[in-house]
């Protein structure tokens, strides 16, 4: 169980637990799965990288999974993708989408817009 996964358990039985959640998502390093475009250059040497967005019921998501061993799990092959902690990705999430986290695990959760735009509140005000 990771630390991410204890305080999503500790906040579900616990509404209180809320704001050590938030705050361990913010601290948390996601494994991002990315638009493959062929390239061979390491993804720390390019210059940018896309997100793999998906959309289902008319909403699109952003993949995130808190273990290398998650995002191969949900992938089911090798996959390309990025490490950028939760507060660096709240900086660049564009509005409207939504985040997918750890999804295909016992402890998936879904993030609203909404959602994500008080933790860019919070995220910002520790910058």
């Amino acid at each position: 169980m990771t630390a991410l996964d204890e305080a999503l358990e500790k906040y579900i039985a616990d509404p209180e637990e809320q704001a050590q959640y938030y705050e361990q998502v913010l601290k948390t390093d996601f494994y991002i799965p990315i638009v493959e475009d062929g390239s061979d250059t390491p993804i720390e040497e390019r210059e940018s990288v896309t997100p793999l967005v998906l959309e289902s019921e008319g909403k699109r998501y952003v993949l995130m999974f808190d273990t290398e061993d998650r995002v191969n799990s949900w992938s089911k092959k090798p996959i390309q993708y990025m490490v950028l902690a939760g507060f660096e990705m709240v900086k660049h999430t564009p509005a409207g989408l939504h985040w997918a986290v750890n999804i295909g695990s016992e402890r998936a959760k879904e993030f609203v817009p909404d959602e994500i735009n008080w933790l860019k509140g919070a995220a910002l005000q520790t910058d």
